[in-house]
């Protein structure tokens, strides 16, 4: 009797663990839900939708992409977002928005040892750290290290233009 309640107590527990597990596997997003689920990304989701880049960041990587906010996108001149997302615009868009991206997982630690990094847009930022602030071109980096299931953000208080 003894051990029957020593197997299922033993069964319930490898349950249990699976099922924490399995859970904890489940809360792990790619960057499109991660940046969604965020709350501050809504600008960028809409913007990779209208340059239809959301399966791409959806997709497995891994990437790192320096996120700008939805306050990042309003310090732009008033008119340039609605210009952007325009259908007629969208390799512009495209082109602005990989231009965030850099191919790999790329974790603050690596980052801040880093001059420049090519992005998917194929054109490089430049990455200066100075006062243990970084910056890349010159966006303030204001959080790292968003793990994501297929790469990391990290987050930028304004968007950069590619040259």
């Amino acid at each position: 009797m003894k051990r029957i309640a020593l197997v299922v107590s033993l069964a319930a527990a490898v349950g249990l663990m699976a099922i924490s597990l399995g859970f904890a596997a489940d809360k792990v997003k790619d960057i499109v839900d991660t940046a969604v689920a965020a709350g501050d990304f809504k600008t960028l989701a809409t913007a990779l939708k209208a340059a239809d880049l959301v399966e791409t960041l959806k997709g497995k990587g891994p990437f790192t992409v320096f996120a700008p906010t939805d306050a990042a996108f309003a310090k732009l001149p008033t008119g340039v977002l609605d210009d952007l997302l325009k259908p007629e615009n969208k390799k512009k868009l495209a082109d602005i928005l990989t231009y965030h991206v850099v191919s790999g997982k790329v974790m603050a630690a690596d980052v801040v040892k880093l001059t420049k990094a090519k992005t998917v847009e194929g054109t490089d930022v430049s990455i200066k750290v100075a006062g243990g602030k970084v910056t890349v071109n010159d966006a303030k980096v204001v959080k790292t290290d968003i793990a994501c299931s297929n790469g990391v953000i990290h987050v930028l208080d304004t968007v950069l233009l590619p040259k």
